[in-house]
């Protein structure tokens, strides 16, 4: 199981509430029967409910991101809610992504914006779902029905990171490193060169299948 969970900016306590979705998933894992996809998404709901519990807790108001990766065998599933990312690197390119819970996101989809403006779009930071709400809590849910192969790659991350990479980017540095921890190396030597002062939003997990 890998986690990423992004407090959302200009809500209280949103480290508290990204460390709750990601101890919740990473204390449930691993699933030891039945639908691993079904139970991933139980996981999600129970962690909702724990920051629900929160903010009755702290009398405010609590939310997070997240993009979890289960990987089972040779299957992968993954889920998100919110704009946090999870990118699949099959064969050296780009197979599969995460589609944005964002308004700017669908502004992508409908042609009035390319996929790279959606990092700058002034619509980029309000979400149609995230955890920590009564409703638009609901993740999205992928199982990948292809076998995952050795040198397969997944890249999860906040917004704060992929607004500064392309996709090509992410492909190329992949390419170019011999373990994980070299691939996510490469891409902060690109973004160190992009990103303005003061961002805290910075979290990025490489896994690369042996």
């Amino acid at each position: 199981m890998f986690v990423v969970a992004d407090g959302l900016g200009g809500h209280s306590f949103g480290e508290v509430a990204s460390a709750c979705v990601r101890d919740t998933l990473l204390e449930g894992a691993p699933c030891r029967d039945g639908d691993p996809a079904q139970w991933l998404e139980v996981q999600i709901a129970e962690a909702n409910r724990r920051v629900l519990a929160l903010q009755q807790e702290k009398n405010a108001v609590l939310k997070s991101t997240v993009v979890a990766l289960y990987i089972m065998g040779s299957r992968a599933i993954w889920a998100h809610a919110g704009d946090s990312r999870l990118y699949y690197i099959h064969e050296g390119r780009l197979k599969a992504y995460t589609e944005d819970h964002s308004v700017a996101y669908k502004k992508y989809k409908a042609g009035e914006i390319t996929r790279k403006e959606i990092a700058f779009d002034e619509d980029q930071s309000r979400l149609l779902r995230s955890i920590g709400g009564v409703d638009h809590n609901e993740p999205t849910i992928r199982v990948y029905e292809e076998f995952l192969t050795p040198g397969d790659g997944f890249f999860l991350c906040s917004d704060g990171v992929w607004e500064f990479l392309d996709d090509e980017e992410i492909a190329v540095d992949f390419l170019k490193s011999r373990c994980a921890k070299q691939w996510a190396e490469y891409l902060l030597l690109r973004m160190m060169e992009r990103i303005r002062g003061g961002n805290d939003n910075l979290t990025m997990l490489t896994v690369m299948l042996q």
